[in-house]
């Protein structure tokens, strides 16, 4: 039959034991919890090929409503139903390239002249859309950097009247 002291020992021993493996799930827990968190952070930092797409579809109907009062929509970063995140909707004229919605610096500015690195993103894009028919949607995918490292961009492109509108978003 064990002393008392035995007994008082094995005790202290069990306590102690339950309180590790306790505190090891509660470790584990809060770190499971800052991954998740960390984790639907960033999947709700970029925009979805879902959202980017109920986005042009939004773009068309408001230029087929009332062109100019679209495109000043669609440069009014404030305006959150043509930027969201990463999503906004980028204009050119179809006949010159010359952007008529955009971020602010590229209004003006002829897409075909748009380069990332080496390639000409901007005069894929002019092109794509040349001879599509109105309210056809075209894909183009093209490499863009995204948080500093290599990744995959996917343009959603249509034609409305005299304008290509565009949605990139990260695949």
């Amino acid at each position: 039959m064990p002393s008392p002291t035995q007994v008082g020992l094995r005790m202290l021993f069990a306590a102690s034991q339950v309180k590790v493996v306790n505190k090891s799930i509660f470790v584990g827990f809060v770190a499971l919890m800052l991954v998740l968190k960390i984790t639907c952070a960033n999947a709700q930092q970029f925009g979805t090929a879902e959202e980017a797409r109920a986005m042009l579809d939004r773009a068309v109907a408001a230029l087929r409503s009332d062109q100019i009062k679209a495109l000043r929509e669609f440069n009014d970063a404030d305006n959150k139903e043509f930027h969201d995140r990463d999503l906004y909707v980028s204009c050119f004229n179809i006949a010159d390239g010359v952007f008529t919605a955009a971020p602010s610096a590229m209004v003006g500015m002829d897409i075909r002249s748009f380069n990332v690195g080496d390639d000409p993103i901007g005069q894929k894009a002019f092109d794509a859309i040349q001879g599509t028919p109105e309210g056809n949607v075209v894909t183009m995918d093209f490499n863009f950097p995204k948080a500093g490292k290599p990744a995959v961009k996917q343009s959603l492109e249509t034609r409305i009247g005299d304008q290509g509108c565009a949605i990139s978003f990260y695949k």
